[in-house]
């Protein structure tokens, strides 16, 4: 890997830190979860699609990345295998104060808490966290952001065709479908005129744990293109952020 394109701050010594942020002042906070995303999707999906759209976001726009920070809260999923969940956003909150006092004691200008994980317990705790931030006059101001809130063609979903196809742009390898029972033999089933998706929390469901559409149709062609509109709107959204 060419070291100009490195943005995650785990790989950077303090002089290239200093450089990128002198030439771009943000600061990218990945969030995710260790969720069961059904048989076919890794478990750190959350973090592995916000890690991954944070680092193309800075290698294109400028700004570094701090590790991801996995440990999510909230969700249909908290009893699931290999799911390992915070209780409550209190642990989560403190660590991001913590990171947020140093970095405006460093003297970035903005951070961007991004999270791949869409709970809403989640999205209202990074959306409070960010206006209690921004209200307390700190120099460094938040922008909480989420995969889910683009206007992107494939609807949010949990482990449906949207975070497959997504996940499938970063890690092709780590999407096997093949691990779904056939559509053939075990079709979906879903009841006539269910509308949403708490009939798949039954473990006999072929598509236990999925919410959304059916992934077996995903069409992996779509996850470059997915990738890059997920990519561009989250650059959007930094560069309208008032605090440049």
């Amino acid at each position: 890997m060419n070291p100009s394109t490195l943005v995650q701050a785990e790989l950077l010594l303090p002089h290239e830190i200093h450089a990128a942020l002198a030439a771009n002042s943000v600061v990218y906070i990945p969030l995710g979860s260790i969720e069961y995303h059904s048989r076919h999707l890794p478990i750190g999906l959350d973090g592995l699609n916000a890690h991954g759209v944070c680092t193309r976001a800075a290698q294109q726009r400028g700004g570094i990345v701090l590790p991801t920070l996995y440990y999510g809260t909230g969700g249909g999923h908290t009893t699931y295998p290999w799911t390992i969940m915070a209780t409550t956003q209190q642990p989560l909150v403190e660590l991001l104060e913590t990171s947020l006092t140093r970095l405006a004691q460093f003297g970035v200008r903005i951070a961007v808490l991004f999270t791949g994980h869409f709970a809403d317990e989640q999205l209202v705790m990074i959306d409070d966290l960010a206006k209690t931030w921004n209200e307390g006059g700190s120099t460094l101001k938040v922008l909480p952001l989420s995969v889910s809130q683009t206007s992107a063609s494939l609807a949010p979903d949990h482990a449906g065709v949207f975070e497959t196809t997504l996940v499938a742009a970063l890690w092709p390898d780590r999407v096997q479908l093949d691990q779904l029972p056939s559509i053939i033999d075990a079709p979906a089933g879903d009841p006539p005129g269910s509308v949403g998706y708490d009939h798949r929390h039954d473990p006999e469901h072929p598509l236990w744990g999925v919410m959304g559409p059916d992934p077996r149709g995903s069409d992996l062609a779509q996850a470059t293109s997915l990738l890059e509109h997920v990519v561009a709107w989250t650059t959007e959204q930094v560069e309208r952020f008032p605090n440049r």
